[in-house]
């Protein structure tokens, strides 16, 4: 490779080496990556403290604790809507810190870069990171209805 002989030229080449190589060692730390995003959990308790979730990396429901009391004022409605609240709590705690490892993994430029996203783009990232949960919420109208 020719050396540059115009500095500009210089300071482009010696900042690509840099992200090249801050980019080889997160491609290096890939299985270390997945290993940690693969044992996160999201535990969420409902604002009574009547239902307990917890949940999985990928934000499927692995535990479910209902108190017991819960059955002496028995209504569905509101147990499903106290479960609901409580599984998505769970799933959004697990998902903000899958962003956040991820985040933590990507070279400072490219992290410059990702909040250059105007606010009417999608942001990658995060879509990479939705859950099933997440994209029927996406696809509900107010009315709850699938469209």
């Amino acid at each position: 490779m020719a050396t540059p002989t115009d500095p500009t030229e210089t300071l482009s080449v010696s900042a690509m080496e840099g992200i090249m190589a801050e980019l080889n060692e997160s491609l290096r730390r890939i299985p270390e990556t997945q290993e940690r995003l693969m044992s996160l959990s999201g535990v969420a308790w409902s604002e009574d403290r009547m239902v307990k979730a917890t949940v999985g990396p990928r934000g499927q429901l692995t535990g479910l604790e209902i108190d017991p009391r819960v059955f002496r004022r028995p209504d569905a409605q509101m147990l499903s809507t106290t479960i609901l609240a409580a599984v998505n709590t769970a799933v959004a705690r697990v998902m903000a810190e899958a962003q956040e490892i991820m985040m933590g993994e990507m070279p400072p430029e490219l992290a410059e870069l990702r909040t250059q996203f105007a606010a009417e783009q999608p942001d990658p990232v995060s879509q990479i990171l939705m859950t099933d949960a997440d994209i029927v919420q996406k696809r509900s109208g107010a009315d709850g209805d699938l469209r």
